[in-house]
């Protein structure tokens, strides 16, 4: 490679490196005290762990472990996840998450510039996980309709504010999975109202 060429690719890269640049900090919740990472991604600036808040209802630690929650936080019905974020906070919209997702690059592997890297949390092969965004998505699995819990190293799922529509029982979520190194929001991505998701907060 000629030092021309060679420059050149560096330059490119440092390009792609600073457009997810990571600029962290923390925020502690004046409600239970508990301090969490921050992270700025573009414009937006996100709670780099998900919400480990006890809400009065719609909130459940996985398989009612406390343990679990120390790490992946609760999971929140669409109800509660909307009203549970902590003031100049919320929860985001699905436009926040397609910002998110356009300001990390292709959808192919917008997944795993969000999840955390390793198999400590999530199980192998972990595809193209190398969370440059900071972000550090966590497969904390989800509880279903029937009140069973599912999926926690395998899969993680991010309420949206967003409901399918007016007069639909669903609302969109944000995917990411072990086997994949692209993340889902859209019409295939959509849970049931009353089903437990994790929820991150973006800054209001």
């Amino acid at each position: 490679m000629t030092y021309k060429l060679l420059m050149i690719t560096l330059a490119m890269s440092c390009i792609a490196i600073n457009s997810i640049a990571q600029v962290t900090g923390s925020f502690k919740d004046p409600r239970d005290g508990k301090t969490y990472k921050t992270v700025k991604i573009g414009t937006q600036t996100w709670m780099g762990e998900n919400l480990a808040f006890k809400a009065e209802e719609g909130c459940w630690a996985y398989k009612n472990l406390a343990a679990n929650v120390q790490v992946y936080g609760y999971l929140y019905n669409w109800k509660t996840a909307k009203n549970v974020c902590p003031s100049g906070w919320h929860l985001p919209s699905i436009e926040e998450w397609e910002a998110l997702k356009a300001q990390l690059g292709e959808p192919s592997v917008a997944a795993g510039k969000l999840k955390e890297t390793g198999t400590a949390h999530w199980k192998k092969p972990n595809t193209e996980a190398s969370n440059a965004s900071g972000f550090t998505a966590l497969p904390g699995g989800n509880r279903t309709v029937d009140e069973t819990y599912e999926s926690m190293g395998l899969k993680g799922f991010w309420w949206s504010s967003t409901q399918f529509s007016k007069t639909n029982g669903q609302g969109y979520r944000l995917d990411n999975d072990y086997e994949d190194g692209e993340t889902e929001l859209g019409d295939t991505s959509l849970n049931f109202k009353t089903e437990g998701l994790s929820v991150r907060c973006i800054k209001d």
